[in-house]
């Protein structure tokens, strides 16, 4: 054992050794906030592994590994972790927001474990507090983002297993409700009449209701439009991957009806960036609820039609005319899978098709009004 003085002036206990039949070097800390009693204390240990056959250097490296697994690699940490790799990846505010959500509920619960220590009986024990309260979807929702979390832990090698595996199956099914739609054209005949005579709300409600109803998006793709995604003049918008649920960006070919709405929004709505900017707060949005609060005055209760249920009745209806190709009807509402060869092979055969259905479609809806 020896003191080994460095460049910088500071001085090491050091202990050269042999083992396996290589020559090694450990140090057992600095000097002189190590003693020499201390030093000799760990050299006696050193000597007692070596002829325990342990390289006591190795042995030293699994307990500081250890020590920082306790206090370091919590899921907490790694949780927030993700949450900031999502964020860098470009993931949606909306997708954020509910991930955190559900992970500070799981991070209530044990969130000061480290990530190797919580197992699948530490996960169930949060996930039964949920489904106690009768939200089986959130404790599904919350038992797949939990094993998100603990596979980053694995791919970052600071986990081995995911104990949420083996909860598959022992969580309460939800029940599958569909969002309500009107599916058929007398009954959406009536709903269209109705919106186009609504005269609640703020211009940009009426405005995303009508249009709801001729482009039949996801409603947060539109609610959270920008001004600059519409190209009038060339009759075509485009939904940036952000706000898509496939994430890829999503071009939407516009009726002359649609046209004519957005022009008369923006006289309204023109010196915001946002198309649809809330009444209440000019900065932000309007909320998907407002969208479905005007269809409650209406006289449409959620069982029977929702700002969601715009594309169930253009998709049933569309695909009833029987003159549009179902490839087209899919790819119309971005449900084209994720192949980069299938995506471009429906973007290039059937924008055509596309262009001339939402021609066709804003007729359908236009002839209610004009009847």
């Amino acid at each position: 054992m020896f003191i080994e003085v460095r460049p910088n002036g500071s001085k090491l206990w050091r202990l050269a050794y042999r083992f396996g039949g290589k020559q090694k070097l450990m140090s057992f800390g600095r000097y002189p906030d190590v003693s020499l009693a201390k030093a000799r204390e760990r050299r006696q240990a050193a000597k007692a592994q070596l002829a325990d056959g342990i390289d006591p250097m190795v042995h030293a490296q699994s307990i500081e590994a250890e020590r920082v697994a306790k206090t370091e690699h919590t899921f907490a940490k790694i949780a927030s972790e993700l949450i900031e790799k999502l964020r860098a990846e470009g993931k949606a505010d909306t997708t954020l927001k509910k991930k955190q959500w559900l992970l500070d509920m799981a991070v209530a619960d044990f969130g000061d474990h480290p990530v190797t220590e919580i197992t699948a009986t530490v996960v169930l024990k949060a996930l039964r507090k949920v489904e106690a309260k009768g939200n089986y979807e959130t404790a599904k929702r919350l038992r797949s983002t939990i094993g998100q979390v603990c596979r980053y832990a694995i791919a970052t090698a600071r986990a081995d297993t995911d104990p949420t595996y083996g909860l598959r199956g022992a969580l309460i099914a939800p029940t599958v409700s569909h969002m309500a739609a009107i599916t058929d054209w007398e009954a959406f005949g009536h709903l269209i009449r109705a919106i186009w005579a609504y005269e609640g709300g703020s211009p940009s409600t009426r405005a995303a209701l009508k249009l709801m109803a001729l482009l039949y998006t996801r409603p947060g793709e539109l609610r959270l439009a920008l001004w600059d995604e519409f190209d009038l003049d060339e009759r075509k918008w485009t939904i940036p991957a952000s706000r898509t649920k496939m994430r890829r960006p999503h071009v939407k070919p516009l009726p002359a009806s649609a046209i004519e709405i957005l022009s008369q929004l923006r006289t309204e709505t023109g010196s915001n960036y946002r198309a649809f900017p809330s009444s209440i707060a000019r900065d932000k949005p309007i909320s998907e609820n407002t969208l479905n609060q005007a269809l409650r005055r209406m006289g449409f209760d959620k069982g029977e039609h929702t700002s969601h249920g715009f594309r169930a009745s253009a998709s049933s209806l569309l695909n009833e005319s029987g003159l549009w190709s179902a490839d087209a009807v899919e790819a119309e509402l971005a449900h084209v899978g994720t192949d980069q060869v299938r995506r471009a092979y429906h973007r290039a055969l059937y924008w055509d098709e596309r262009v001339k259905m939402a021609d066709w479609w804003a007729a359908q809806v236009l002839r209610f009004i004009e009847s």
